[in-house]
């Protein structure tokens, strides 16, 4: 995930908290509070995301994860063919 999405993400999550801690109780002050708190816990979520996926072990199903085994392009009898498959005399 970019920051700037998580950063968007992250500001409307925290408007939603403040617009509903401050219609439920009619305190600027107790919305406030909510609001870091909830700022703090997305951050530390992020934080522990960004952990995990730098220290995360490839799984055998990503692609990428195994070295994929080509050969050069002049071997064997690659190079005698041309485009329609048949071998030049």
């Amino acid at each position: 995930m970019y920051f700037p999405q998580f950063f968007v993400g992250m500001v409307a999550t925290l408007a939603a908290v403040a617009a509903w801690v401050f219609t439920a109780t009619g305190s600027v002050w107790f919305a406030g509070v909510w609001t870091v708190a909830a700022a703090l816990l997305l951050q530390v979520g992020y934080f522990g995301l960004l952990i995990g996926l730098t220290y995360q072990n490839p799984r055998i199903d990503q692609p990428g994860a195994q070295a994929v085994k080509r050969q050069p392009a002049n071997s064997r009898d690659n190079a005698s063919k041309d485009l329609r498959g048949a071998r030049r005399h």
